[in-house]
């Protein structure tokens, strides 16, 4: 059976959200941002008015006030954007039960068993062509658009979906019509739709990996769909099969339950800096930051130590770049936060001017590792004691009642636990191959 998969993107979420708390800044340029003082200033999300007067995400306050004269800042309420997006998930499962979030403001549906739980369907629901029977492209709007307008309807945000018959391209419908809209996918006529579009509109594909393969001559997902199978897994590895399969619209990758926890892959925290970073000290200051976050995380868990660690870069020209290396199983955040370090000065040659970071650990071992003689002549289990102790007291006392000594360089770094106060969006992130 020819499988329906809905992937639903909540329009600008955070400012939509704020446009439902506060009416009065319904029309106007809106950007939701991070606290100041805090240093945070950094615009999280905009309205579809600001955004015509290109205002980024990623943007300084005083970079989208330069670029909108008229542009009003609004603090975010994470704790309403998350009942909202539990409000849009309620909506969902009206219509499935296999829904799987992909952040807070989007989720894959599978709604292939349940299209009679739908609006009755006036038009042909099959075409048949060349002796194959497909859904037709009105029926599977007309699926996306129930969807769509039950959102907007009753909770008062809009949706772009996308419909077919696959995650990877269900997804890639999502981004093609914002905002307020349904693009479909159909197993019929992707080649048609898709094989046209910049090979970095393809789920999974960065910055590193668009830039490799264009200088194999790979500009669009079709070239990539076509390219030789040995050039692209001896040149990406692993990771080389999962790009070929998505272009080829051979992804079977199933939308889980909704009450299905998903494994945990990987544990990983980024910020963006309101001014951008050009020096290697403050590098790796703010990766220290991010490993403090990560390493607790991964402490508490339960997953034990990660032998991966990922390096994600943002530069100022809003260009993504990642990295990773194998390293031994730790969960320490001066090991962690070391390893980030060597992934940057390997990379990066000074003059350079970075917007934000990312740290990423994964390959963990679900406590199963045994250290071995030389870890354990290190002190390894007693580093470990002593940041379990730093949890604990910063929890019962604060996160800045304890800091490391390059942290406690900048005092505004001392009170940014990002840990407990940033929210974040999965996001397209480039792994190399292993």
């Amino acid at each position: 059976m020819e499988r329906i998969i809905i992937h639903s993107d909540l329009n600008n979420f955070y400012a939509s959200v704020e446009r439902l708390l506060d009416p009065s800044l319904a029309g106007k340029p809106v950007a939701v941002c991070g606290d100041r003082e805090a240093r945070h200033g950094v615009v999280l999300a905009k309205s579809e008015e600001a955004k015509k007067f290109g205002v980024k995400t990623g943007d300084t306050v005083w970079q989208a006030q330069r670029k909108c004269r008229d542009i009003v800042i609004v603090p975010p309420h994470f704790e309403e954007y998350i009942e909202y997006s539990k409000k849009v998930r309620a909506v969902y499962a009206r219509y499935t039960d296999l829904i799987e979030s992909y952040g807070i403001d989007e989720c894959w549906l599978d709604i292939t068993r349940s299209t009679l739980l739908f609006p009755e369907y006036d038009g042909e629901k099959y075409l048949t062509e060349n002796g194959t029977k497909y859904y037709s492209e009105g029926f599977l709007l007309h699926l996306g658009d129930v969807i769509r307008n039950a959102v907007k309807d009753e909770l008062g945000v809009t949706v772009s979906c996308g419909v077919s018959f696959n995650k990877v391209f269900a997804k890639l419908g999502s981004d093609i019509k914002k905002p307020d809209g349904t693009t479909v996918i159909s197993k019929a006529r992707f080649r048609d739709i898709i094989y046209g579009l910049p090979v970095e509109d393809l789920l999974f594909v960065g910055g590193a990996t668009k830039e490799k393969l264009k200088q194999m001559g790979l500009n669009t997902i079709g070239n990539l769909a076509a390219a030789d199978d040995k050039l692209i897994t001896d040149t990406f590895g692993k990771f080389g099969r999962t790009l070929l399969k998505n272009a080829r619209g051979e992804d079977i990758d199933p939308v889980k339950h909704m009450d299905e926890k998903r494994e945990m892959k990987s544990i990983g925290n980024s910020c963006t800096y309101p001014k951008d970073v050009t020096d290697l000290r403050g590098i790796k200051r703010l990766l220290y930051v991010l490993a403090e976050s990560v390493a607790a995380r991964l402490r508490e868990s339960g997953q034990g130590f990660a032998d991966t660690v990922h390096l994600w870069v943002r530069d100022s020209a809003l260009n993504n770049f990642s990295f990773q290396k194998k390293v031994r199983h730790t969960a320490l955040c001066g090991e962690i936060a070391e390893h980030a370090f060597s992934l940057f000065t390997a990379n990066f040659r000074q003059p350079f001017s970075v917007r934000s970071l990312g740290v990423t650990v994964s390959g963990f071992d679900n406590g199963q590792s045994q250290l071995t003689f030389d870890e354990a002549s290190g002190n390894y289990n007693k580093r470990y004691a002593v940041e379990k102790c730093v949890d604990q007291i910063r929890k019962k006392h604060g996160y800045a009642k304890l800091q490391r000594g390059i942290v406690a360089e900048d005092k505004d770094e001392m009170c940014n636990d990002i840990k407990s106060t940033h929210l974040i969006k999965p996001a397209k992130i480039d792994y190399p191959e292993d």
